[in-house]
């Protein structure tokens, strides 16, 4: 850990707050590098080292017994998770409502500090995850690490608690909407209730996070609060980005656009996955409900032409990609977009994303870094988040820039 030490000499001693985020953010880094090198070594057995097996507390009745959105089904203490020992962990059920009108469950997992809580009980940041698949199995709460442990330890070492959805249909018995920023959103403001009756000491306000696709989740919420109006609610972080979704499955070369014809099947259950996806890809339809990986399979880059030539002339595609565009109705509560340099092969950009958002008045901070990739990013602006989240909960201005992206 030569670069921990050497990142020491450089901080002032009075930063201790910010320099234990650097470290632990640079760890997330090095441990995400590590990972990703593993597990192309040998994808079946590191998942099997860092996965849990499903287990019957994911297991829901069908139909689910009685209970409206935010509900609490059931609740386990979980004491296996790769966290320090001063985390504690507790893996909830809960009901959620799916884009259908469904009464759906959704699991997660709520973490917190294993000491008194403060008056009004802890802080709470609802973290919304990226793409993990569409399987059971890829429920972050079923990962030891939960995807970014590290990362969101150091929040509850700072006094925080996080409760971290798994989105419905990871985990849980029933169908994923994969991408779907509005079901996502849901998800995750219905995990907020639960967690409080399935942990008494969090506290009545909190902000949503995410990275990736769950940064799209996270302001999808700011978007939906406006209707719920929770005062609890005090905005919303996006790290990574808000690309629009529709130029990622375009120039994939990847699984992703089976994915999408999944997502779009739970969303609208008429939609026939045949309508996009070409002979080739209805094979690997099946293995995406059944695994994360794609272990034995052909190597990604031989999976161009999954999809139709003209898949997005769909109807249903339109429907799809509409419902996560962003900055058609206002935000309630303000937003911080943390970016990294774009690399980006979608035709709208977070730039016009964040245009989009500020025109219409929402009150928006935009921090960009120069490293593209999410990894690092998530790391690199640590700073900007820990300030950004102290001013929310001690009720400070709000911060915007947006007229310096107009």
């Amino acid at each position: 850990m030569k670069i921990l030490r050497d990142l020491a000499k450089h901080i002032d001693g009075a930063s201790r707050v910010f320099s234990i985020a650097v470290a632990i953010a640079i760890t997330v880094t090095l441990q995400a590098g590590r990972a990703s090198a593993q597990a192309a070594a040998a994808p079946r057995e590191i998942d099997a080292l860092r996965s849990f097996p499903l287990s019957k507390f994911y297991d829901t009745p069908n139909p689910l017994p009685p209970g409206k959105p935010g509900d609490l089904i059931r609740s386990e203490i979980f004491e296996e998770y790769d966290l320090p020992s001063e985390v504690s962990a507790v893996r909830v059920l809960y009901h959620s409502r799916a884009a259908t009108g469904e009464d759906v469950a959704a699991s997660g997992v709520v973490l917190f500090p294993d000491k008194k809580p403060p008056a009004g009980g802890w802080p709470v940041i609802a973290w919304a995850h990226g793409l993990s698949g569409v399987a059971r199995t890829c429920a972050p709460s079923l990962t030891r690490n939960l995807q970014h442990g590290p990362f969101l330890a150091m929040y509850v070492n700072l006094g925080y608690a996080v409760v971290a959805t798994d989105y419905t249909g990871l985990g849980t018995n029933f169908r994923n909407a994969f991408t779907d920023a509005q079901s996502n959103a849901t998800d995750v403001i219905d995990s907020i209730p639960a967690a409080r009756a399935a942990v008494p000491s969090l506290g009545s306000r909190w902000i949503a996070m995410g990275i990736a696709e769950g940064g799209l989740a996270a302001v999808a919420v700011a978007e939906l609060e406006n209707q719920i109006r929770d005062p609890g609610y005090l905005g919303s972080i996006a790290i990574s980005g808000l690309d629009e979704l529709q130029g990622r499955f375009e120039h994939s070369s990847d699984g992703l656009p089976v994915f999408l014809a999944y997502g779009i099947k739970t969303v609208f259950p008429q939609f026939e996955v045949n309508e996009i996806l070409t002979d080739k890809a209805l094979p690997l339809n099946h293995d995406a409900e059944q695994t994360c990986g794609w272990a034995n399979k052909e190597p990604m880059a031989s999976r161009a032409g999954l999809l139709k030539q003209d898949w997005q002339k769909s109807r249903f595609v339109q429907l799809y990609f509409s419902r996560s565009r962003l900055g058609e109705r206002p935000a309630y509560g303000p937003l911080l977009v943390i970016s990294g340099a774009s690399n980006s092969v979608s035709p709208v950009s977070t730039a016009q994303v964040v245009m989009r958002l500020c025109k219409q008045g929402d009150r928006v901070q935009v921090e960009t870094y120069p490293d593209p990739d999410p990894g690092n990013v998530i790391g690199d602006s640590v700073r900007d988040q820990i300030a950004w989240i102290e001013g929310r909960f001690a009720g400070r201005p709000v911060a915007s820039n947006c007229s310096a992206q107009r």
